[in-house]
């Protein structure tokens, strides 16, 4: 099992910049693939975006693409998302999430709250 937390949450100014790290502990970061999803008020959890374990390949949600950036620095056992350009529809609370290759995201953090004010 692995354990995860991320940080990195707050305020930040429509348009403006915001990178949440998760970091991971137990078992071997490198063995998992890693994601990120969010949920609004009132909206069902979404998917943001997900990292394979080598950190090469990587798949975005259509209303982030080319906006978010998602990262893994596996010697830090740490997964980020760069967000930029950011709009109001992206406040929300963000998870990290980890699972085994081929198998459900079944490992989550706590979450993180991302408000945006305009």
């Amino acid at each position: 099992q692995v354990q995860l937390v991320e940080s990195g949450g707050g305020l930040v100014q429509a348009g403006g910049p915001l990178r949440l790290p998760c970091a991971a502990s137990g078992r071997t970061f490198s063995n998992y693939n890693m994601g990120w999803f969010r949920q609004a008020p009132g909206k069902e959890r979404e998917f943001v975006a997900d990292i394979n374990r080598s950190g090469d390949i990587k798949n975005y949600s259509g209303s982030v693409k080319g906006r978010f950036t998602i990262s893994r620095n596996n010697a830090k056992s740490t997964l980020y998302l760069k967000m930029n350009s950011m709009k109001a529809e992206d406040a929300a609370v963000y998870y990290c999430a980890a699972g085994v290759p081929t198998e459900p995201y079944n490992y989550w953090g706590q979450g993180t709250q991302v408000t945006v004010s305009s």
